[in-house]
């Protein structure tokens, strides 16, 4: 019975399998790619390393490191790695690079892709550099042209297209030149208060437990301020990094199949309600409530495993789109392979989901009573509320299941699934209204078509909730994206004014600091900051050394605090992006001991101290005792320098140091003109244009947002298909009213007018209630999360309310032709029984 109905009804049944298509296509493509990078991952963590484990240390390891090294059977190769300036005389461009100087046969594992390939080999034995390919391509660079590096000018070898140890995102700030590392100390970059890290890589033979190396060996380097990683805990570290991605595009994956679902429901009520005399007739005739209620539950589950068989083989053609939107992010080339896991899960989905929204409209097979064929049944009894409640508990519990399944995380899933529920909640509540008000006043004055159009709105079997809610949800979705990304900007925004900095000049030695400020003012520009720099590590905190501390299991200290070299400032006054929690602001301090210093909160909290505890700190040989005087919080995301540590004046104006000096160019030209001159004469000062930083900024945040646009894409086309599905699916009623309105004097232009002016209110009211809906939660996280002032952009406003109303007016007029163009006495046939 349930396949013979189903094909009677086959084209109502195709619009409930294609609710659910895109929502499971979204989860399963996001589900394959995730595997496929872990698969990726682990397959090439020795590559991405470049060894099987390597030591790495931010100074000149000392001669227990070295003893260690040793021990180890000493390094097949190694480097060290810091920020500079390079030149190239070719066209007078200067650029912030990363130089890697290479000893040995770097990398162990894997290649250095170059161009030409034959130079990855003898680029040592040349004494040549290899050059960043974008670089080359940006100055127009070829192999055999020069890069001034320090004092040093050293030919190009060719263009380095990737190396391992390179992410995306430091490439795209200070792209790699690989150079021997024999000439590092001849271009005399290596100076006071240089960023630097030394890297030693090693080979293991198969008997190696890379696991137990770990566990012995690690705690003996980080007494000396060293670290051992092995390519097993790289892989770990850069798959939880892509998995948190993953999560966040799985939840609005979900999103779309979560509309899917709505459309099933709404869907399905209209199918039911039109089948409760043919229930009632089938009771009349002997079958059960066991029966009727499993005639349809197995079509709505036959559909749903077609749903699921489509939208998981949609899904695994689509994570080949994946890599388009994230290969600029991935350090390693992607190679798409299927696995079974996403396949079973969307195959799970297609029925389950399908079915678990489809019971509560099916819930009315059955409480139909056989009297049913004669008279016309409203309302539920206690039964069937009961019914009703397990059923939606069912749904949320699912959700919540299903969820967690996706993030791997229950406060996070039940943080989701009420916002959504909320967010549902609102759209139906503002539905419900919306037609309670237009029916307690409606407008009696206006003309025919217009109040048609209004009556439709909360006629029975209206489509006023299924559409806001779809709409809406899709419009809520898209917006909040658009305006999280404003945010984002805004946070990195500079302030176009003479007293923001924009260029700021990074290791300035002490002696040559009067001539790096001389030439800024000689240029008529303002110097704007001069922030002294003193490194520092961290001795003993509240009385316990910090090797005792590591060696503590219990201990809750941050491991980076015990291990971290501080850069720290000194000055007497707290600037725009810090404020003041907890203790009091010491300017300048006396000869009194132990100095009292402020701390940033998240250093306070990860260090487990507070206002009055006392820290020993070791500057560069020197144990200095503190006193944490007071905490601040700081706004990190500010484009200006913020510290964690800050002393007051007066203590370490003669330790070891170097500054920071910032300056307000007012265009491009003029801040090339500065580099230039500021690279000839000083190589070992960095310079950091930050609009250049920005916009690479914006460009990753375009791209990433063109990925999650291009999820968010699949809420917005299911809403449409919900859109489609219900307009179908009422058809018939809608052709019983154009017979009743032709059969009063209607003519098909006013028919059309009616349509038109319902899915324009429709349109209006959804898309425009999912924007306001998206301003007030991104306002709540500019509030709680981001920290900033939040200013919605009109793009939402002018571009997509019209351009969703359009949309949603075009498919209500199109699928509604048929209506206007049926004969009436086709209708009045099919209506007698």
């Amino acid at each position: 019975m349930a396949w013979r109905d189903g094909k009677a009804s086959g084209s109502r049944l195709v619009l409930f399998m294609a609710s659910i298509v895109l929502g499971i296509a979204a989860v399963v493509s996001i589900q394959s790619f995730g595997d496929t990078l872990k698969q990726n991952i682990g397959m090439q963590s020795k590559e991405l390393m470049g060894a099987d484990y390597l030591i790495d240390s931010d100074q000149l390891p000392n001669r227990k490191v070295h003893a260690i090294i040793d021990s180890l059977g000493g390094a097949a190769a190694m480097e060290v790695k810091f920020a500079s300036m390079a030149s190239f005389p070719k066209n007078n461009t200067t650029k912030l690079v990363q130089i890697r100087g290479i000893e040995g046969n770097f990398p162990l594992y894997g290649i250095l892709d170059t161009e030409p390939a034959i130079v990855a080999n003898d680029y040592q034995e040349q004494g040549a550099a290899l050059v960043d390919a974008t670089i080359m391509l940006q100055f127009n660079l070829q192999p055999g042209d020069s890069v001034k590096i320090g004092a040093l000018t050293f030919p190009i070898a060719g263009a380095l297209k990737s190396a391992p140890g390179s992410s995306a995102f430091t490439s795209s700030v200070a792209p790699p030149i690989m150079i021997p590392y024999r000439f590092i100390e001849d271009t005399g970059l290596l100076q006071i208060g240089s960023r630097m890290e030394y890297n030693y890589y090693f080979t293991a033979d198969a008997n190696t437990d890379l696991e137990k190396l770990n566990r012995e060996v690690d705690p003996l380097l980080d007494a000396e301020n060293a670290d051992l990683d092995t390519h097993t805990d790289t892989s770990q570290r850069l798959g939880r990094r892509y998995e948190n991605v993953g999560k966040f595009l799985n939840l609005v994956a979900f999103v779309a199949l979560l509309l899917g679902c709505l459309g099933i429901a709404s869907s399905v009520h209209i199918y039911i309600k039109e089948k409760l005399h043919s229930v009632a007739i089938l009771k009349c005739l002997g079958a059960s409530r066991k029966q009727t209620f499993s005639i349809f539950l197995i079509q709505i589950a036959g559909m749903g495993f077609v749903g699921g068989l489509i939208g998981t083989t949609l899904g695994a053609v689509l994570q080949y789109v994946f890599p388009l939107f994230l290969q600029d992010f991935l350090p390693f080339e992607v190679k798409i392979s299927l696995t079974l896991t996403p396949i079973l899960i969307g195959l799970f989905l297609g029925i389950f989901m399908s079915v678990l929204f489809a019971i509560l409209p099916l819930l009315g097979t059955w409480y139909v009573s056989p009297l049913q064929v004669l008279r016309i049944q409203e309302g539920n009894n206690s039964k069937s509320l009961k019914a009703t409640i397990l059923v939606l508990t069912s749904i949320m519990v699912s959700l919540l299941l299903l969820a967690y399944g996706l993030i791997q995380n229950w406060r996070y899933a039940l943080a989701f699934v009420l916002g959504i529920v909320l967010t549902f909640a609102v759209l139906a509540g503002f539905a419900k209204l919306l037609m309670g008000l237009i029916k307690k006043h409606f407008p009696l004055s206006w003309g025919f078509t217009a109040r048609q159009s209004l009556l439709n709105l909360y006629r029975p079997n209206n489509q006023t909730m299924v559409l806001i809610l779809a709409i809406g949800v899709g419009s809520f979705l898209v917006s909040t994206l658009y305006f999280t990304k404003d945010i984002l900007l805004v946070k990195t925004n500079l302030e176009n004014s003479l007293e923001t900095p924009n260029i700021i000049l990074l290791d300035v030695q002490t002696p040559q600091k009067e001539k790096v400020a001389n030439s800024i003012t000689e240029r008529k520009l303002r110097l704007l900051d001069d922030i002294p720099i003193v490194t520092l590590r961290m001795h003993s905190i509240k009385g316990r050394p910090v090797n005792d501390i590591r060696l503590d299991t219990t201990s809750q200290v941050n491991q980076w605090i015990l291990n971290h070299e501080f850069r720290v400032t000194y000055r007497d006054s707290l600037i725009a992006s810090e404020q003041l929690l907890e203790g009091e602001w010491v300017p300048e301090a006396t000869n009194d001991r132990p100095v009292p210093i402020s701390l940033s909160d998240n250093v306070a909290n990860d260090a487990m101290v507070v206002v009055g505890d006392t820290l020993v700190l070791n500057v560069q040989g020197v144990l200095m005792e503190t006193v944490v005087g007071n905490i601040r919080a700081v706004d990190w995301g500010r484009a200006q320098l913020n510290f964690s540590i800050i002393f007051p004046k007066g203590i370490l104006e003669n330790a070891p140091q170097f500054h920071v000096l910032t300056t307000h160019v007012k265009d491009a030209e003029s801040s090339a003109r500065l580099q230039r001159e500021l690279v000839r004469k000083f190589p070992n000062v960095s310079i950091i244009d930050l609009r250049q930083v920005i916009a690479i900024i914006e460009g990753i945040l375009d791209k990433i947002s063109l990925a999650i646009n291009f999820m968010a894409f699949f809420s917005m086309l299911t809403g449409i298909i919900v859109l489609i599905g219900s307009v179908r699916n009422s058809k018939y009623q809608r052709l019983r009213e154009s017979v009743l309105l032709r059969t009063l004097g209607a003519q098909n232009y006013q028919i059309l007018r009616i349509t038109a002016l319902e899915y324009l209110y429709l349109g209006l009211f959804g898309s425009g209630i999912g924007v306001i809906l998206s301003i007030i939660s991104t306002q709540l996280l500019a509030v709680f999360v981001f920290e900033t002032p939040f200013i919605p952009s009109m793009a939402p406003f002018l571009v997509l309310i019209p351009g969703i109303t359009l949309l949603v007016l075009g498919i209500g007029l199109m699928n509604s032709r048929s209506v206007i163009s049926s004969p009436p006495l086709q209708v009045l046939r099919k209506g007698i029984r």
